[in-house]
């Protein structure tokens, strides 16, 4: 195992899916040492994806999940073992997303009875068992959400609160310069012993990012609403192109050219009844059609329910959604894995600006602190 990646703070990323938060971290100047996924065809487009990435940086070292079991079977003792072979270092963090569909509206809101519900009590203890100098969790703000959530989370923040200092945030990937309104909620953790901390912090210590030039992008900007399919349109003057799904499009000159763009669902029913569909019509349980000026709705794909294209009767391609959650185009996927699971890591995944941007504040409170 090769750990001289970019000789940065060392991290273990947990439920790493596709790498888009390693990836953020990676760009902050952090290096992934360990990883784990347990869905194996995840690990498969994660390997591949990171691998192409790395090399478009200049670094050759290839990516991999280390260790491809579910998190209720690893022991620390493992982790450690296979992370730091010469020996725990004395600062290394943890980072990681547990799967969320048990918090998300989406999902059956089962709550931390879920099954996937307790992955995100297991993450905890494995901060507690590892003792890492920092963490980060990303998840729905489903979980903070409600008050048999928002208590249960406060008994696990004050058992972590014992040996961390813990900050978090709910914040949206569309005031980071991603063309999506996708909230989530970042925890941030510091352990108490590794800071020089002689009376307690203010609740809220850390600094979180704040893009200036986005910051609050949903009321900031004129959002056009809905056009009809197929209708001539001029982008509104004070619209940042960058936060529309216009700037992810695939052109016709890149379709054959441009890695997985031309990777796309087909219908299965009737297209002449879809050209029905508005532009900008992202308020159905189905068959949502996404509008060129405007930011996408949150990517969350499941079976062969993906977004459309604005103004051309199909679905969105992998590109496409690779962009939207601001996947750079040198993170190419192979082509023999089925479009099912493509969609559903990408639409799994922290939109790529936003985990740099937490990293870099992360990075920016590590070398103040001379951690």
């Amino acid at each position: 195992m090769n750990h001289n990646i970019i000789n940065g703070f060392p991290i273990l990323s947990f439920y790493s899916g596709g790498g888009f938060m390693d990836m953020g971290f990676e760009m902050a100047g952090f290096e992934i040492v360990w990883s784990n996924e347990y869905d194996k065809t995840f690990a498969e487009l994660h390997a591949s994806g990171i691998t192409s990435w790395r090399k478009s940086q200049g670094n050759g070292v290839k990516a991999e999940i280390f260790n491809t079991k579910s998190i209720v079977e690893i022991s620390s003792s493992e982790i450690l073992s296979e992370a730091f072979p010469n020996g725990k270092p004395l600062t290394f963090g943890i980072i990681g997303g547990p799967p969320c569909q048990d918090f998300s509206i989406n999902g059956k809101l089962k709550g931390f009875n879920g099954e996937r519900g307790k992955l995100t009590i297991l993450f905890f203890d494995k901060i507690l068992e590892l003792k890492p100098t920092f963490f980060v969790m990303e998840n729905v703000t489903g979980l903070i959400s409600g008050e048999a959530h928002k208590e249960y989370v406060k008994t696990l923040i004050e058992k972590i609160e014992k040996h961390y200092i813990v900050d978090y945030k709910v914040l949206n990937a569309l005031n980071y310069g991603v063309p999506q309104s996708r909230e989530r909620v970042f925890f941030v953790g510091i352990r108490k012993e590794c800071l020089d901390i002689k009376m307690d912090l203010p609740i809220k210590w850390f600094d979180w990012p704040i893009n200036h030039k986005y910051n609050n992008a949903l009321k900031k900007y004129f959002w056009p609403k809905i056009n009809d399919f197929g209708e001539k349109l001029m982008k509104p003057k004070d619209l940042p192109i960058e936060l529309c799904v216009e700037s992810c499009l695939v052109s016709n000159q890149e379709i054959n050219s441009i890695p997985n763009a031309n990777e796309y669902f087909p219908f299965k029913t009737d297209k002449e009844k879809l050209l029905k569909i508005r532009e900008g019509e992202t308020n159905r349980p189905s068959f949502k059609r996404l509008h060129r000026f405007r930011y996408s709705p949150t990517t969350c794909y499941g079976n062969n329910e993906v977004h459309m294209h604005p103004y051309e009767n199909r679905r969105i391609s992998v590109r496409e959604a690779l962009r939207i959650q601001g996947a750079p185009e040198t993170y190419v996927l192979p082509k023999d894995i089925p479009l099912s699971k493509k969609f559903k890591m990408i639409g799994n995944g922290v939109p790529v600006p936003l985990a740099k941007s937490v990293a870099d504040s992360l990075m920016q409170f590590l070398a103040k602190n001379k951690l």
